[in-house]
């Protein structure tokens, strides 16, 4: 992976386990410099809060 690409690891989802289980079905596979396991559609999250 390049500088600058790469994805977070972390955090604690508390509400909205639905949005996260959307997003663990994207079909994932090679796209750009990733060899696989990147989305093969965007996933774009509009709204997140910090507690």
């Amino acid at each position: 992976v390049g500088p600058g690409w790469g994805y977070a690891v972390f955090g604690k989802v508390t509400e909205g386990m639905d949005a996260v289980d959307k997003i663990k079905a994207v079909k994932t596979g090679a796209m750009g410099p990733f060899a696989k396991d990147a989305p093969l559609t965007p996933v774009i999250i509009n709204h997140v809060r910090r507690r």
